[in-house]
């Protein structure tokens, strides 16, 4: 588990961080989004004890990280998949690691075979493409068969395989009880893989909730409503204060009103419906109207710029 309370991160005048509270839980994948600059990185590294807050705490399994006698055993992280010696071969990395904790060359075996690096585990790591260096990273951080997990943007670099791998991963490990917390620009991958969402946006956390519930929330739900009593259908919903629009003679789009209540009025209105499908809007239609005001930089203010 991760718990975070009034955590902050000052840098001079700048608030990279600022009094942030959450609990990422056993059992579940939370996904941690937020645009560039939004402070997850800060976070994750104050997580992982390479930052120091300014203010708050923040505790990994009972403890701060830097107070766990065997960290890896604790807590396995990837922030940084370049931060290993290019001159050793994987398995001569992932055994250097492994030895600063007792962990046998048994387990160093088992962590090459299920990240799928037995093919190049003796090569150098200098040489590997930016998948091969993410396995390596996620191969590390599962050294310790920790109970929490915590991934910067796992999928950096993997082909649809390893995305839809390290996706049955997370699934299977949280489906073990630990905490694996993952950061992640894809958000069709996050809408996926995540059970709960936390959103940073210039430091604050402005969303934390399921997944389903975030969607819900940010976007709406509408019906799709497809009649050929389409204008009379369109009254009576008036009547029922339901908002309605329509893009073709037989169909109709109507919030404010759910699909069985839908379905109780026309049947009571000897309406024939011909589709009755509820419809929400998408993880990234959620975030980008969540981060709208938190983002550096919109599309229409950078095409602006190129234009001049």
């Amino acid at each position: 588990m991760i718990e975070a309370h009034g955590l902050t991160k000052r840098y001079g005048a700048k608030i990279a961080v600022n009094n942030i509270d959450f609990v990422a839980r056993p059992g579940v994948v939370t996904g941690f989004l937020g645009p560039n600059g939004a402070g997850k990185s800060t976070t994750m590294r104050m997580i992982v004890g390479l930052d120091r807050p300014s203010a708050g705490s923040v505790i990994v399994n009972g403890k701060p990280y830097a107070e766990h006698a065997a960290p890896l055993r604790q807590v396995g992280a990837l922030l940084d998949a370049k931060a290993v010696h290019t001159g050793r071969s994987a398995r001569n990395h992932l055994l250097a690691m492994a030895a600063t904790h007792g962990i046998g060359a048994a387990r160093v075996k088992e962590v090459i075979a299920i990240t799928g690096l037995e093919s190049v585990a003796h090569k150098r790591v200098g040489g590997f493409s930016l998948g091969m260096g993410q396995r390596l990273g996620i191969a590390t951080a599962l050294l310790g068969d920790p109970a929490t997990l915590i991934l910067d943007e796992p999928v950096n670099g993997l082909d649809p395989e390893g995305v839809i791998w390290v996706r049955q991963l997370a699934r299977h490990l949280a489906s073990e009880g630990r905490t694996i917390f993952l950061s992640s620009h894809l958000m069709s991958e996050m809408a996926q893989t995540a059970d709960h969402i936390i959103v940073l946006g210039r430091g604050r956390v402005i969303a934390d909730a399921p997944v389903a519930e975030i969607i819900a929330l940010s976007t709406g739900t509408a019906v799709r409503v497809r009649t050929p009593d389409a204008v009379r259908f369109t009254g009576l919903l008036a009547e029922s204060g339901a908002a309605v629009t329509s893009s073709a003679p037989d169909l109709l789009e109507v919030t404010g009103l759910t699909a069985p209540r839908l379905g109780e009025l026309a049947a009571g209105a000897g309406i024939v419906l011909h589709e009755l499908t509820p419809s929400s809007g998408s993880l990234e239609d959620a975030y980008l109207k969540l981060t709208e005001d938190s983002v550096e930089y919109h599309a229409g203010e950078i095409t602006e710029k190129v234009s001049l």
